[in-house]
């Protein structure tokens, strides 16, 4: 009989509170088999990374693992000395982190990483460990291996430093991989060459997998076997097929519910009732906004952008870069239009160009009319109006909010600068009844962004753009790191405040499952144009353009 990959017995992980410990995971119990793919699924907070963390025994200072016995190849990891676990770290249990920007040494070359795992943990050396590590490379899918193996991180899409960073995880052959949100941030073709990669190697090396992952539709398409994490613990272990089908613990029918399809359109997705984000205590707030559906918010005629070339002191300036070419479309009060596309296709760019970010970088030219108003010529206190009308919201709230500042004053500081008007004790009540309009806790205004949840803070940076009652918001990948409950209902969050005020809203996401749930209008791009653009239903379920289908194909499907 076939030993299992790893085999994990009343695990326990404890975080250090001072005066009292808690648990992070709680009498954890699991088996890996060679070959098969184990994900681990649930929530932030769950339990699933400090999991991770502690079969690598990478846990954080203030936790430690206080029982159980993690058996791996005949021995406990549990008691190896470091030195011992050093040996086993990246040569036979390797890991892919969730955010490769982050995981890459931005200051050393590709080469120099990948060499670092296969020197220290196998015999090559010289010229065959360089060889080794274009092998790599190649195998994964980057092109040109031989050349760019001497890049540096910040010369690769997000798509390219995932694919570095399985190579890296994968050099010395483990038995075990790690993948801890392997394709979370990527775009859904992206994600289907990374999934059907992973898949190649893990056959040909006979490697076990376990998968760390929200997202249940990966889930469907790639795991043998799933457990639920809640609160530290499984709740649910069973087969794939089982999971799907007959789900026996509640928690994992909440989950389902709360996934966006076209057939949910026009519902709730969370457990909240409509109109619980918005007080009724405040008539400002409440009261429905009367507004147009025929007037134009944003009108974007034959947009052309081009980021400017750089040169040195000595050098002839280089070729600018097209990114955007000959873009059009409209925007309607209380429309979304949802923007799709692959890595790369001047999706953000065009957002930008919107919030006029990067003048400093790019050539534009077009029309980009704001409400009927000239918005690129725009300078000035004229400009300054034009930017209350239309906000942004960022894919992370954490990186766009200022760590220093409380949230209260946070909130009062785009109110404080586009609407000056405004006396201190109205900015004061205006904050708060943001506060309550997105669901926020009372005391929010006193706190730092670090004492929020991931979902939280997105509700924040949505309270910040809301704070100068703009026409228009630009959501730029807002859901895209939030699990599926959050993610209901900051969706439901979005359609409240669309009805109550007559926002429209420009969403910039990879995200088809709330593409179908939520969007009015989509317009697919490629390489810097917009191939096809229709109503939701039309692009969506009848495609004319071989990209859409493309894209279409790529995604994966969660029936239930």
């Amino acid at each position: 009989m076939i030993a299992p990959a790893i085999t994990v017995q009343g695990l326990e992980v404890v975080i250090d509170r001072g005066d009292q410990w808690a648990h992070a995971v709680k009498s954890l119990a699991l088996t890996v088999q060679r070959g098969e793919t184990f994900a681990l699924v649930g929530e932030s907070g769950s339990g699933k990374s400090m999991t991770a963390f502690a079969l690598m025994r990478l846990l954080p200072d203030a936790l430690h693992v206080a029982s159980g016995s993690i058996d791996f190849e005949g021995c406990d990891i549990n008691q190896l000395p470091e030195k011992a676990m050093q040996s086993i770290r990246g040569r036979r249990i390797g890991m892919i982190f969730q955010e490769p920007s982050t995981s890459l040494n931005p200051v050393m070359r590709i080469s120099d990483q990948l060499l670092e795992v296969i020197v220290g943990h196998t015999s090559l050396r010289g010229q065959a460990a360089l060889d080794r590590a274009i092998n790599w490379l190649d195998r994964v899918g980057l092109p040109d291996p031989a050349k760019r193996v001497y890049d540096y991180p910040f010369q690769f899409s997000g798509g390219q430093k995932q694919r570095i960073m399985i190579a890296i995880a994968l050099a010395a052959e483990p038995a075990l991989l790690i993948a801890d949100e392997p394709t979370t941030a990527l775009d859904v073709t992206v994600q289907a060459q990374i999934l059907d990669l992973l898949a190649d190697i893990q056959k040909q090396l006979g490697m076990a997998v376990l998968l760390i992952t929200h997202d249940l539709a990966v889930v469907r398409r790639v795991a043998d076997t799933v457990a639920l994490m809640r609160y530290g613990e499984i709740v649910e272990l069973a087969s794939a097929d089982n999971f799907f089908n007959q789900p026996k613990h509640p928690y994992a029918r909440e989950l389902f519910d709360a996934i966006p399809t076209f057939a949910k359109r026009g519902r709730r997705l969370s457990g909240l009732p409509s109109g619980e984000y918005l007080t009724q205590q405040d008539s400002n707030v409440s009261k429905k906004t009367e507004f147009d559906i025929n007037q134009s918010v944003l009108s974007v005629k034959d947009l052309h952008v081009t980021y400017r070339g750089q040169g040195g002191l000595f050098q002839r300036k280089k070729m600018g870069t097209p990114v955007v070419k000959g873009v059009n479309f409209e925007l309607y009060a209380g429309q979304t239009l949802a923007l799709l596309g692959g890595s790369g296709c001047g999706k953000t760019t065009i957002a930008k160009s919107i919030m006029r970010l990067i003048d400093d970088v790019t050539q534009v030219s077009g029309q980009i009319d704001l409400l009927g108003q000239p918005l690129l010529g725009a300078s000035g206190n004229v400009l300054r109006t034009l930017r209350q009308h239309v906000q942004i919201v960022f894919q992370d709230p954490f990186a766009s909010l200022d760590p220093r500042m409380r949230v209260g004053d946070i909130l009062k500081e785009g109110v404080a600068a586009l609407l000056p008007q405004q006396s201190p004790q109205e900015r004061e009540d205006r904050v708060m009844r943001l506060m309550q309009q997105v669901g926020l806790p009372n005391d929010a205004a006193t706190r730092y962004p670090h004492e929020f949840s991931g979902g939280q803070r997105q509700r924040i940076a949505i309270a910040r753009a809301l704070a100068v009652s703009p026409r228009m918001l630009i959501l730029d990948e807002p859901t895209s790191a939030l699990d599926v409950s959050v993610q209901a209902q900051i969706l439901d969050l979005l359609a409240d405040v669309q009805r109550e005020t007559g926002l429209a809203y420009l969403f910039i996401t990879h995200n088809f499952s709330v593409v179908e749930f939520f969007a009015d209008r989509v317009a697919v791009m490629h390489e810097g144009r917009i191939v096809e653009m229709d109503t939701a239903e039309a692009v969506l379920m009848n495609p004319t353009h071989e990209v859409t289908r493309s894209l279409l194909n790529a995604v994966p499907r969660l029936e239930i």
